[in-house]
């Protein structure tokens, strides 16, 4: 896994980094957004890509 394809997904209402994943910049163009389990909400919550 290459380094600049490493994204940070950042929890929406308690604005904690939880989530390290990647994905292909070339083709998806748009930020990432995925419902995710946060665990110092503790429970599933939007997760957003952060730059």
């Amino acid at each position: 896994m290459s380094q600049d394809n490493l994204i940070k997904l950042e929890c929406n209402e308690c604005h904690r980094l939880n989530y390290h994943t990647y994905r292909n910049k070339k083709k998806v163009k748009s930020r990432l957004e995925t419902k995710k389990h946060c665990k110092w909400c503790k429970k599933h919550t939007l997760h957003k890509e952060t730059k």
